[in-house]
């Protein structure tokens, strides 16, 4: 009988290091563990700034005592939008410990989706910087609404924002002109916190006590690539969860390789608070925080603190290597670093530590497949893993409805404990099919020990003369060139072909690529019908990116056919 493509990762009680489910109850148990030791650190200018386990305890539960004395109830709704610093983190747990939903807003926000996101959200009161770099939300947000100009703080009545009454305003911390006051309803953050100074201790731990794994802990808005932000809606235990789990399946070892964690990009990313909260206070180490991704300070900061753990993606160490500093700086300090093979070719970077592959996306929190790293290449032969405990694989086929049998490619759907609760705005039956599977509109497969293989996604596989080639596969074999920049793949619409394999590159500065060079290279790696029938060169300013760095790929295909059109390929 044929075996059908449902996985089972087993029970969540497998997973090992597996401590509180709440988000509340994650940050007690840190700071039980390893309350003096540091845990985040950040430079603004010339000037230190260092909590441990204790201040960001207590900084959080300032937080939560302010919020309470505003009148916050259970599942209020608190937007968060801010660059990466220790406040982030702070209200994020403290939002949690007086029984609110955090609710993530991008600092790439236009004012368009600035107003979706806080009408969608039903953002009731708004912890925001005043300005990041150039842009000033304070500006951005008496634009949206006059009436911040001269409404008493705490008491804004918005028919555009009907449930927003507070705004917190936090100074900046990145460079840039001095952002404007924000008008009289605008509260100062040290004001927000002088409100909760008469609110016990033990009504914080009581409401924190009576929150369950199950309850509302956050909102994340996807960064797509057409349309407006979608609103995700994520239960307190999928972010525990997670949290716990980063040290077995980045087979982190925190005694002889305690975590340093730099990140330079957004909490307002699940993936990204997933991980540096994982990678580093789980485990006793600590978050190096850059509140925006630069390249000569991310290199300054890594050498400074010491970082042993860096997450990034290839386009930034493309960026890390181009910058000035990159031939004298200090990088041995590296152990851990994700997607790190241009990292790797730095002269002081030892380290026999191996990132896998693994599997996820926002509506599941981050990973719900892995292979464990350091895992040995030839266990899992270059797939996605298998299931994490407490989750179900399926692959299915999107015309029926029906799984298929092990082997065979169809859409990837997935359930388990840290699936999203709801799409903002959506029903049930329109987010989850019938036996409460999240259709992702991936393609893949899994093979007969359940290993998943994930192809990319469905609407951008490229059809060539009958075969199925992912740019996701030819992309990761391009970014291994050295000299190239950044990559993307696909298809372009062909008389013969039905579709031609087209990359489009972003050589490094000063760096002579060639097609026919390249070509030879990803001969070693690739398939025939996967290598680029065409490749196009492109400067910074031609590669169509949203404002999160997320390829627009209908906008490069567009750019690509007309850049094709007249041109003869040989096929």
């Amino acid at each position: 009988m044929t075996e059908l493509s449902i996985v089972h990762g087993g029970p969540l009680t497998s997973e090992p290091y597996l401590g509180p489910l709440t988000i509340s109850g994650f940050v007690r148990e840190v700071t039980d563990r390893f309350g003096e030791s540091e845990a985040i650190v950040m430079w603004a200018g010339d000037e230190r700034i260092a909590w441990s386990y204790a201040d960001l305890w207590q900084r959080s539960v300032a937080v939560a005592k302010a919020l309470i004395a505003g009148g916050m109830g259970r599942d209020a709704r608190i937007g968060v939008l801010m660059t990466n610093r220790p406040e982030y983190l702070a209200s994020v747990f403290g939002i949690a410990l007086a029984g609110g939903v955090t609710v993530s807003l991008s600092t790439f926000a236009t004012p368009v989706e600035l107003e979706h996101m806080l009408q969608a959200g039903d953002v009731a009161a708004l912890l925001y910087d005043r300005q990041v770099l150039r842009k000033s939300f304070s500006d951005m947000l008496a634009e949206l609404e006059p009436a911040i100009l001269d409404t008493p703080p705490g008491r804004l009545a918005s028919t555009r924002f009907p449930f927003l009454k507070r705004l917190v305003a936090l100074d900046s911390v990145t460079s840039g002109p001095s952002a404007t006051p924000g008008g009289a309803a605008v509260e100062s953050w040290s004001d927000l916190l002088a409100q909760g100074r008469d609110v016990p201790d033990a009504l914080v731990e009581s409401r924190a006590a009576m929150t369950r794994p199950s309850d509302l802990g956050a909102v994340f808005f996807s960064s797509g690539t057409t349309g407006l932000p979608k609103g995700i809606v994520h239960a307190q235990r999928a972010f525990a969860i997670q949290w716990w789990r980063w040290r077995r399946t980045m087979a982190i070892d925190p005694v002889n390789h305690p975590v340093r964690c730099w990140t330079g990009n957004g909490f307002f990313w699940s993936g990204n608070i997933s991980q540096v909260v994982g990678y580093s206070l789980a485990t006793g180490g600590t978050a190096v925080l850059q509140p925006v991704f630069d390249a000569d300070d991310a290199l300054t900061l890594i050498e400074r603190e010491r970082v042993s753990f860096a997450i990034g993606r290839p386009h930034q160490w493309a960026r890390l290597q181009a910058s000035d500093k990159w031939p004298t700086v200090d990088l041995s300090s590296l152990h851990y670093v994700t997607y790190g093979e241009k990292i790797f070719e730095h002269p002081t970077v030892q380290t026999d530590w191996q990132m896998r592959p693994a599997y996820g996306n926002t509506e599941t929190l981050t990973i719900n497949t892995a292979v464990v790293s350091n895992t040995p290449a030839d266990a899992h032969s270059n797939s996605y893993g298998q299931p994490l405990p407490g989750n179900i694989l399926k692959i299915f086929d999107p015309l029926t409805g029906r799984p298929v049998a092990r082997g065979e490619r169809g859409e990837i759907a997935i359930k388990g404990p840290t699936l999203m609760i709801a799409y903002i705005g959506k029903t049930p039956e329109e987010t989850f099919d019938e036996e409460g599977y999240f259709c992702t509109g991936d393609g893949g497969y899994v093979d007969e020990e359940g290993y998943l293989y994930w192809e990319g996604r469905l609407t951008d596989m490229i059809k060539t003369g009958g075969a199925n080639v992912s740019p996701v596969e030819v992309d990761e074999a391009l970014a291994a060139i050295p000299g190239i920049k950044r990559a993307q793949t696909v298809g372009i619409p062909h008389e013969t072909l039905g579709e031609m394999v087209v990359a489009c590159v972003i050589p490094h500065a000063g760096e002579q690529l060639s097609q026919e060079g390249i070509c030879t290279a990803l001969r070693q790696r690739l398939a025939s019908f996967k290598i680029p029938r065409a490749i196009l060169f492109l400067t910074e300013e031609e590669f169509p990116v949203t404002g999160s760095e997320k390829v627009k790929t209908s906008d490069l295909r567009d750019l690509a056919s007309k850049r094709l059109e007249g041109v003869k390929v040989t096929v």
